[in-house]
């Protein structure tokens, strides 16, 4: 095959078609072209009708052939293109492709007799097409075992879906672990937690998040090291008890903003991005060992399961994406001190700068305010002194201005750096104050060793409290750096083993404690 129009050689013989029959069969072959052909995959695309030869890319008004693709399409109106807008002549065709562009014509020409537009075709045209059923008959019959075979299995997969509009989604981890520590007795364990989530489309474009959870995992060992440092990122599900953690319905408004709504488990990372792809995962159990390694602890302020809220996520342009929501902690709850506008809240707005494909950054601010509730924190993250900034104390109404920074750097495909950095201004409303920040490095390597593999290094310190006034009796501003390692192996597409270890020195930011060791295999199983 050569440029725009066919001849075809079989057994030395040469086929020339009268202008009917080469339109309908060139015009009418692109789909079953490009679903057919079995020597390249990458063709494996639906294609899509044109009304105009101008819509292709790559047809020129100075290829010799474009008069004629022009007339064909005026005069016929069933040329088909690739959703990339090209038409692709000048590629060769296979046998398999050519039977299946003959399929076409006959199912064409069948519609040309019945709707009595004889004079499209002729006795002439009717003989050639026999000739050419003849000299393909094993393709055409191959083909068609094929398209019976595909209808069969469709007709058995819509008979046995689960539903027309609903996926389910499974996660199931198994987690050995222990932990040790200054004046820690925390014993090996073996514990579990299970997701079962229910993804619903209603338009195709927009989805609704129904998810249930029970597991045996509680805090980690955040009891025992007395720090939320170090907790596992797929923890918090305790006593195998069954509940809805999460209620969500995102969906699109116009081409560039996307809303989501969230009725229970709201959280800023469920609408902005994160820059950690891979170790961000929103709690589950297959990506980073931690709570912290998972993201910037600025997108945990005011994350809870009776969170609710709105988020949203705007294209102003190829490169830049705004990004804002607001959460209530109980915004459920109708007494006093709660409710969307009289309780706890957390307000975001994040700027997302990608210049390149294989860089971007994000600038974030969140203003938050917590009644003298004690429900300050981080969402499971950092030490006592970060969460609350008075332990033991909830009588201290809490004003806060977080800023971050994150970024994310692909080296190429199998090296990523990111990188975050927060700071808190907490302003009491009995004149105190409080600074509090984090900031970590991660080098993730994808694909690592095999494919689907995932091996990371992350480096930082968990949010605490550089400053507070007044300033407690206790209070130690020590660093606590956290250091983690893990490789996630996949043992099959379903099934990964992730063995890891956290190193946190100096817990709750003090150095007169001993460091902390937290080991664990976790393997998880997805369906």
């Amino acid at each position: 095959m050569k440029d725009y129009f066919p001849w075809v050689r079989s057994a030395g013989r040469v086929l020339v078609f009268s202008p009917p029959i080469l339109a309908v069969l060139f015009l009418t072959s692109g789909v079953s072209w490009a679903q057919f052909n079995p020597e390249n995959d990458q063709e494996q695309q639906p294609m899509s009708q044109v009304t105009s030869v101008s819509q292709f890319s790559d047809v020129q008004p100075t290829d010799w052939a474009f008069q004629a693709l022009q007339s064909l399409v005026e005069r016929y109106g069933c040329i088909a293109g690739y959703p990339n807008g090209t038409y692709r002549g000048n590629r060769a065709l296979t046998r398999y492709e050519f039977a299946a562009g003959l399929n076409a014509c006959l199912d064409r020409v069948n519609e040309l007799i019945a709707t009595a537009t004889t004079d499209l075709v002729t006795q002439e045209d009717l003989a050639t097409l026999r000739r050419l059923q003849e000299e393909f008959s094993a393709e055409l019959a191959t083909l068609r075992g094929r398209v019976d075979s595909l209808e069969a299995r469709t007709a058995e997969l819509e008979a046995n879906q689960f539903s027309t509009t609903t996926k389910l989604q499974g996660e199931v981890a198994f987690t050995l672990a222990g932990a040790s520590g200054d004046d820690t007795d925390a014993q090996i364990v073996f514990n579990n937690r299970i997701r079962l989530q229910l993804v619903s489309s209603f338009t195709g474009k927009d989805k609704l998040y129904t998810r249930l959870t029970a597991g045996n995992i509680g805090n980690s060992f955040a009891t025992e090291l007395g720090t939320n440092e170090g907790r596992f990122a797929h923890d918090g599900a305790n006593g195998n008890d069954v509940v809805v953690d999460r209620l969500h319905y995102v969906f699109p408004v116009g081409e560039k903003l996307k809303v989501t709504t969230m009725a229970s488990l709201g959280a800023h990372h469920f609408y902005a991005d994160v820059f950690n792809p891979g170790l961000h995962t929103g709690g589950g159990a297959t990506g980073a060992l931690s709570r912290f390694a998972e993201r910037n602890p600025i997108y945990r302020l005011g994350i809870a399961r009776s969170t609710t809220g709105v988020g949203f996520s705007y294209n102003l342009g190829k490169i830049i994406k705004l990004q804002g929501g607001y959460l209530a902690k109980n915004g459920s709850d109708p007494n006093d001190k709660e409710g969307l506008f009289n309780g706890n809240y957390s307000a975001m707005g994040q700027l997302v700068i990608q210049p390149s494909k294989r860089f971007k950054f994000g600038l974030t601010y969140v203003n938050g305010y917590d009644p003298d509730d004690g429900t300050f924190a981080f969402g499971g993250t950092g030490t006592d002194f970060a969460n609350g900034l008075l332990p033991g104390t909830t009588e201290r109404r809490i004003n806060s201005n977080s800023y971050g920074v994150q970024a994310q750097f692909d080296v190429n495909s199998k090296f990523s750096i990111r990188g975050w950095g927060s700071f808190t201004d907490v302003d009491f409303a009995d004149g105190g104050e409080g600074e509090i920040w984090n900031y970590a490095v991660a080098l993730v390597f994808p694909d690592l060793g095999t494919k689907g593999a995932l091996g990371a290094i992350v480096v930082g310190a968990e949010p605490y409290a550089g400053n507070l006034n007044p300033r407690p009796a206790d209070f130690t501003n020590d660093t606590p750096f956290h250091v983690e390692a893990f490789y996630k192996y996949p043992i099959s597409d379903n099934i990964s083993i992730t063995p890891g270890i956290i190193w946190l020195t100096s817990p709750d930011q003090n150095a007169d404690n001993d460091d902390a060791f937290i080991g664990a295999v976790r393997t998880t199983f997805t369906f």
